[in-house]
């Protein structure tokens, strides 16, 4: 099965682009909201994070996302040790859940493919693109996030250039360009290869 790939970074609208590939049936894989359900239900991670980051970043076994962020955003090397925990349980948890697909091809959405490595895990990468400053709209306007936290965020994510530049093929979100015409083009290119192989 043909497994493709699809990252940009916050605001590009990753999900919209997802969307409109699941109402094509075609299955989505999250790793985003696979991580955060996996910090919150596997075991063994869970301990690993305690240890790394203390008994107090669970309280009723829910983790305090706050706490977390406050912790490895002041220390980027406790950021780099917790992604090399949760980056291995979420491949492998998605790995898993591509063996269990029957459509053509599947889909894996993650904001950071290339800075886990998980973009060997798939044979097709698409980019999301769209601009800074429309990128920098969205997340503020969905996340109710301030300008600052947005570009601390975005500058803790790979250069956007330099990841559309890693990518196969790049989808345009910019509000000018129809994502869907995008969309169905790959959709018939990824079936094509499907069959072929």
């Amino acid at each position: 099965m043909l497994r493709v790939g699809i990252t940009g970074g916050i605001g590009s609208g990753k999900s919209v682009v997802c969307q409109v590939f699941q109402t094509l049936g075609i299955p989505v894989f999250n790793a985003d909201e696979a991580a955060k359900y996996l910090m919150e239900h596997d075991t063994a991670l869970m301990n690993d994070i305690q240890s790394l980051l203390g008994k107090g970043v669970y309280v009723n076994e829910k983790i305090d996302r706050v706490k977390v962020a406050e912790l490895v955003f002041a220390d980027r090397s406790l950021l780099g040790q917790l992604n090399k925990l949760v980056h291995p349980a979420t491949i492998a948890y998605a790995d898993d859940w591509m063996e269990k697909q029957t459509a053509p091809y599947v889909i894996k959405e993650a904001a950071i493919f290339f800075e886990s490595g998980s973009n060997t895990e798939v044979q097709a990468m698409i980019g999301v693109y769209a601009p800074k400053e429309l990128r920098i709209t969205r997340a503020m306007n969905r996340s109710n996030l301030t300008r600052e936290k947005v570009l601390s965020i975005m500058n803790n994510q790979m250069d956007e250039d330099e990841k559309m530049g890693k990518c196969d093929y790049v989808i345009t979100n910019d509000d000018q360009s129809a994502v869907i015409p995008q969309v169905l083009k790959l959709h018939q290119l990824f079936l094509n290869r499907s069959s072929a192989s």
